[in-house]
């Protein structure tokens, strides 16, 4: 008995096995989220892993700023999405498949069904490892193969359509509606878990004593008299030039994110701990609440993406709350003087101990706990290198005796290097009688000197005004608004705009792409 086709096409029983792939994928994000356990993760996981360094290079470079040019973000991780998506549809679909020339073979449509759904979400637990999301795959799957089979019962042709195009079209509408309620089911429980984790978070913090978190955010003094997280937002607030098309001296939301995944990992924090192994004297591991219990601090800081292109937006900065890393590293006695920070991900970075003497594990931002995608419930936070060093979901420092590459050094970057002087040029505002030009200014650990304005294509150069350098600040990175107004001359005219930062070094005038030690150059934008 033929349950998909009678008229020896295989043309039905593909198509419905691939909308059966489709439905698995959606069944294993309804009750997963986007989160690890969400059948796809995995798959983006080791295709970002054992890309060749080369076509990498170009999704984080070249592909990336052209999405942006269309306002499509990540448009390198989005392919690595729809490839992974592919695949995941791709091996249902074949499982689906096998399970529908089985049932075939023995003339039993509920073999079919039955094996589709075992299939499915052995699959799953296989890829992902997580059993509830694998159980809605396998369900999903084999729902859209029985809705095929009942289209395709009774008589050969019904109103003049096929038994091929009846399974086809039924596969299609099971496929939709299952779509509708995985993505509501999925994007609902995403949420909830998110919230739940901040909860949790929030709830460390406060334990913790010591800990402004969220609690503090708009209230009083902190821990020892100290300034509370929203006393300190304020007063960044108050420090703006407040130059309108020009973001604030806080980022606030619009941070940016770069991954190695598209799925981000999501820690419990009360699940979470941090080893610190290697080259030490005495090893040791702390979890969230012992982490929490230390006296912390609130700094600014600024991050940059080393693949940030010269003018770029990968540039931001928050205020975090942590622990300096020095308290760990004073009671381990090193033995070596370099680290590799690692991430529950598999994502690994490597710089000198040095570096970390004032560096923090930072639980909280802006006054709340850590979000999910910029690292909770611990992040690293390293002044002065590229975003790169400052491994989110951090969970082992091991100590090494020698230097070793981390994932972009072995992808041809140089991102442990100390960030570029950058001066940006993001805002032209023109008035009645006068042009004001403005952006932000960064140079790591260097701090800002001053910022130079040329009108005239860099022939003669007027000093720009800054903010002042938020204070309290980690290792001095943080960055600072510039401004310049001036008379415009007729006509269109070239602007360009240098740093200086506190060494005394002006910016490098030649231009450079991001590959592969980060963007450098003057910033220069044509005004009519």
């Amino acid at each position: 008995m033929s349950h998909v086709s009678t008229d020896g096409s295989f043309a039905p029983a593909i198509v419905t096995a691939v909308f059966a792939g489709i439905a698995g994928v959606v069944g294993s994000y309804a009750l997963a989220g986007y989160t690890p356990s969400f059948v796809v993760a995995p798959i983006t996981a080791v295709l970002a892993q054992n890309v060749p360094a080369a076509l990498l290079t170009f999704a984080k470079g070249p592909l990336t700023q052209f999405g942006q040019a269309f306002g499509i973000e990540h448009l390198g991780q989005q392919v690595n999405l729809l490839l992974a998506l592919a695949i995941g549809t791709g091996l249902f679909a074949c499982l689906t498949l096998a399970a529908l020339a089985t049932g075939r073979q023995f003339g039993t449509a509920t073999l079919s069904i039955g094996l589709t759904g075992v299939l499915v979400s052995l699959a799953t637990v296989i890829v992902a490892g997580a059993i509830v999301p694998a159980l809605g795959a396998g369900v999903a799957s084999a729902l859209v193969v029985a809705i095929a089979i009942a289209t395709t019962t009774g008589t050969e042709r019904r109103e003049g359509v096929s038994t091929g195009r009846r399974s086809m079209l039924g596969s299609l509408a099971g496929t939709l509606g299952i779509g509708v309620l995985g993505y509501t089911l999925g994007s609902n429980g995403e949420a909830g878990d998110s919230a739940a984790a901040s909860a949790g978070a929030a709830g460390g913090a406060s334990a913790g004593g010591n800990a402004s978190g969220g609690a503090n955010a708009s209230g009083g003094g902190g821990g020892g008299g100290r300034p509370s997280a929203g006393q300190l937002l304020s007063k960044a607030e108050s420090a703006s030039l407040g130059i309108s098309g020009l973001e604030g001296l806080v980022s606030g939301e619009d941070f940016y994110e770069v991954d190695t995944a598209n799925v981000n990992p999501n820690v419990n924090a009360n699940d979470w701990s941090l080893s610190l192994t290697g080259a030490v004297g005495n090893e040791r591991t702390v979890d969230y609440d012992q982490l929490t219990s230390m006296a912390s601090e609130l700094r600014f800081m600024t991050l940059r993406c080393v693949s940030d292109p010269l003018n770029g937006d990968k540039m931001d900065n928050a205020l975090w709350e942590g622990v300096p890393v020095s308290k760990l590293l004073d009671t381990a006695n090193l033995q070596g003087k370099y680290v590799m920070a690692r991430s529950v991900d598999g994502y690994a970075e490597e710089f000198p101990v040095e570096a970390l003497t004032t560096g923090m594990l930072a639980y909280g931002k802006d006054g709340n706990p850590l979000p999910r995608k910029h690292g909770h419930p611990v992040r690293l936070l390293v002044p002065g290198h590229w975003g790169e060093i400052n491994v989110k979901w951090i969970d082992e420092l091991e100590i090494l005796e020698r230097p070793a590459k981390g994932f972009w050094e072995k992808r041809g970057w140089h991102g442990t290097g100390p960030a570029n002087t950058v001066a940006k040029l993001h805002a032209t505002n023109k008035g009645d009688s006068e042009i004001t030009v403005a952006g932000h200014a960064n140079a790591g650990t260097r701090g800002i000197r001053k910022v130079e304005v040329s009108t005239d294509g860099g022939s003669s150069w007027n000093e720009a005004r800054l903010s002042d350098v938020l204070e309290p600040n980690l290792g001095g990175d943080v960055w600072q608004q510039w401004a310049y107004s001036y008379e415009p001359p007729g006509g269109k005219h070239e602007v360009v705009v240098r740093a200086i930062d506190g060494s005394g070094t002006t910016q490098p005038k030649k231009n450079s792409g991001p590959y592969p030690r980060g963007a450098s150059g003057w910033v220069s934008k044509t005004v009519k």
